[in-house]
């Protein structure tokens, strides 16, 4: 249950203000069809936070357990770095022409996705976590408490979140993460 929850908090925390909320946004106010929008933004995660959990679980059976300790705390502080860099609209990639709706946020979501903060959580989270369900269940759920809103509010919603605050709550939570990690492996902290 813990591999579930902070994937989902993790996630929904730093999707806030991300350029695929930004996208999912701006398809929203494109198309006016939230329904359609918010399949596609699941399928689309669905599909690369698997990924993402895969390799994460890859990389967790590779490599020796002390040097994935140390590397997974060193990822999540990078994460917590990474987490107080704002994402900008005109980094989301524009709708395709001649898709339908679903197959345009399908397409957009998942590209747009790919090595973007909420990914490389995912694949840490997977390896940190021995449960590829409940770390991609926890990941899209957060994906999904974050963007639909988002999508069904649009943009004045979202222009009122103070998303400088939300991102660094994700950036503690990942410093805390992090630490916590790498005082289990370097045997300061109980398993």
């Amino acid at each position: 249950m813990d591999a579930f929850l902070v994937s989902a908090g993790v996630v929904a925390l730093g999707e806030i203000g991300d350029k695929t909320q930004l996208l999912a946004m701006m398809l929203a106010a494109r198309y006016h069809r939230p329904g359609l929008i918010c399949l596609g933004v699941l399928i689309a995660t669905l599909a690369n936070h698997a990924l993402a959990g895969l390799v994460g679980q890859l990389v967790a059976r590779r490599l020796d357990p002390d040097i994935l300790q140390w590397a997974l705390g060193v990822s999540f502080l990078l994460m917590a770095g990474w987490l107080l860099i704002p994402d900008r609209l005109d980094e989301a990639p524009r709708p395709m022409r001649g898709l339908g709706v679903l197959t345009a946020t399908i397409t957009l979501f998942f590209l747009a996705e790919m090595g973007d903060k909420t990914q490389v959580a995912t694949v840490a989270l997977a390896a940190r976590y021995d449960s590829l369900t409940a770390v991609v269940g926890g990941s899209t759920l957060g994906m999904m408490l974050a963007n639909a809103p988002a999508v069904y509010f649009g943009a004045r919603a979202a222009d009122r979140l103070p998303a400088r605050l939300i991102h660094g709550i994700a950036a503690a939570l990942f410093a805390v993460l992090g630490c916590a990690t790498l005082l289990h492996a370097a045997g300061w902290l109980g398993g």
